[in-house]
């Protein structure tokens, strides 16, 4: 217990004895004194809801210290469970579906966080493939938001952000569910992303290019240190990245003494046919293992992301015997993954992909250009204003395009759709509502065209919602 307790004015001292305490500066918090505000009250779901929003505000603050209070008020829920952990600028929700996938198949209870979501929150909390239910949602937000409280209520912390409460969330909630495994996406990073205070039995950094520079550094290197931050000591790292990327991701892999797994040098996917509607596959590990496999999701660089899932869940078939040859295969044949090169009607094609920097721009114009090489594109296009948007642009669009450009979102980071349209050019049209667009294109693309509304996760979650409503 603490001797003195102090809330960090000046001139206050403190101590702390006794085994098992954790001190946050002034602060000392003994397991024991896990504070709840004397006013508990429930939260409904919608109530969960317009909470989490209003956090919002606090937008993106780096830092480990206020998820480390969180969690260690909550019972250390992160350590009650069996993680697997994905990282990369793009691919990790389509590593993080599949190898969840492969370990549903084997008849292991699976919690799978993920972020964003395109319509609502639930999307990013699942348990065994199914989204957590609103009762379940609102009754873990209640309890996290109340010890949440209660830290800044005794100084202990300033108020964490909306990723802090969803992360903290995901993990007690996996914990109360008694999972087997839980595949965890990775926020914004690695080093300092909130999720980083697991020990996985696999690490995963599915590949680097440029994105939240801003935040992550403006090299390749400089992304890659951070996201190479998810390392940890003697685990397993599994990873697609490759070039100027992959030397930080070795150093540290090496320091760490943690086995290393590359794409392209370690095992191999190659393609043996591919259309809009799935792809077979060879992948080949080392030289005792060649198997052919069938995916779902369309586009080279899925082959890349369901080898790494593979080799990943391998990795933890070596000490689970649970899981096997037959469930490696059935996992990645089963999985969908909404938002990315996602064909939602015919007549003409619909294809939803929220590609939103110049890495993702490249895989869906490879696709385009593979899989309709000379239909009439006509694009419903938004996206964040403080993304790479004229590289993007730059690699996207033919020539010969037809743009709707349109809001991604009502939020203050979307770009508008009169200045998308100024930075497209003369082939791009501005239009006030997602809805309207997209009327426009499948007007325009007739029954042999292709309409693809894509730019940003937001947009296609803004429209699934506006088709929902």
């Amino acid at each position: 217990m603490c001797g003195r307790r102090s809330t960090g004015f000046a001139g206050f001292t403190h101590e702390c004895a006794g085994a098992g305490e954790l001190r946050f500066g002034a602060f000392c918090l003994a397991p024991d004194e896990r504070y709840l505000p004397g006013e508990f009250w429930k939260m409904n779901y919608q109530e969960s809801i317009e909470y989490l929003d209003s956090l919002g505000r606090f937008g993106i603050r780096l830092g480990m210290e206020r998820i480390k209070q969180l969690l260690f008020v909550l019972g250390h829920p992160e350590n009650q469970i069996k993680t697997v952990h994905v990282a990369g600028t793009n691919g990790k929700g389509s590593v993080t579906s599949m190898i969840a996938s492969i370990l549903l198949e084997a008849g292991l209870r699976v919690g799978k966080f993920t972020s964003p979501h395109l319509v609502r929150y639930n999307e990013r909390i699942q348990l065994d493939e199914k989204e957590i239910s609103d009762e379940d949602f609102a009754e873990v937000l209640t309890t996290v938001r109340d010890f949440a409280d209660g830290l800044v209520r005794k100084g202990a912390c300033e108020q964490p952000t909306q990723f802090e409460i969803l992360t903290a969330a995901a993990f007690h909630y996996f914990a109360e569910k008694r999972v087997d495994y839980a595949v965890i996406e990775v926020g914004l990073g690695g080093l300092w992303d909130s999720t980083n205070l697991i020990k996985p039995v696999v690490s995963v950094i599915t590949n680097i290019a440029l994105d939240h520079t801003k935040v992550l550094g403006s090299t390749v290197e400089e992304i890659a240190l951070q996201k190479a931050g998810i390392i940890k000591e003697k685990v397993p790292v599994v990873t697609g990245a490759a070039g100027k990327a992959l030397a930080p991701i070795q150093v540290i892999s090496t320091v760490k003494q943690a086995p290393l797994y590359e794409y392209g040098y370690s095992f191999k996917g190659t393609e043996i046919s591919s259309s809009m509607d799935g792809q077979r596959f060879l992948l080949q590990a080392g030289t005792n293992y060649a198997s052919e496999y069938e995916i779902q999701l369309p586009g080279e660089h899925q082959i890349a992301n369901a080898s790494i899932a593979i080799v990943a869940a391998k990795i933890v078939s070596k000490q689970d015997p649970r899981i096997t040859e037959e469930h490696l295969h059935r996992g990645v044949a089963n999985t969908r993954w909404p938002g990315r090169l996602e064909k939602i009607s015919g007549s003409p094609d619909v294809i939803l992909d929220g590609a939103h920097n110049p890495d993702g721009a490249e895989a869906l114009r490879k696709a385009l250009d593979k899989y309709y090489p000379s239909a009439g594109r006509f694009f419903v296009f938004g996206m964040m204003g403080d993304k790479s948007v004229d590289e993007v642009i730059k690699i996207l669009f033919r020539p010969t395009d037809t743009v709707f450009t349109v809001r991604a979102d009502d939020g203050p980071r979307a770009a508008e759709a009169a200045d998308l349209a100024a930075r497209v050019g003369h082939q791009a049209v501005p239009v006030g509502d997602v809805g309207e667009a997209f009327a426009m294109a499948c007007n325009k693309a007739g029954s042999h065209g292709l309409v693809c509304v894509c730019g940003s996760l937001y947009l296609v979650g803004t429209f699934k919602e506006t088709l929902m409503k």
